[in-house]
């Protein structure tokens, strides 16, 4: 098999919050929608997050935590709350990191 077989445009995979504490507080589980396939500099972003730059880390956050039509759910004025973007960030680690 050549590589340039495994080459595909990204597609949007839906995401699901189901921590039962943000179940509860929130009242029903929360989705959101990130790329299946991303650069290399946003992995070796997230295998550094420790050393990350906190504006950095918000800023690639915001590109990755998508709506259904690909867009940032998170933009200048607008953010999520720090149990759901935790949860959000697991998520995303456990999905991509696979």
């Amino acid at each position: 098999m050549n590589l340039k077989d495994l080459a595909q445009k990204p597609t949007l995979i839906e995401l699901k919050v189901t921590e039962p504490t943000i179940v509860e507080k929130y009242g029903d589980e929360l989705s959101f929608y990130v790329y299946d396939r991303q650069p290399i500099d946003v992995f070796a972003k997230l295998a550094t997050m420790q050393e990350a730059n906190p504006l950095e880390f918000t800023d690639m956050l915001a590109q990755l935590i998508l709506d259904a039509d690909g867009n940032p759910v998170m933009t200048e004025d607008k953010v999520l709350p720090i149990d759901v973007l935790t949860e959000a960030v697991k998520l995303i680690g456990d999905t991509l990191g696979k």
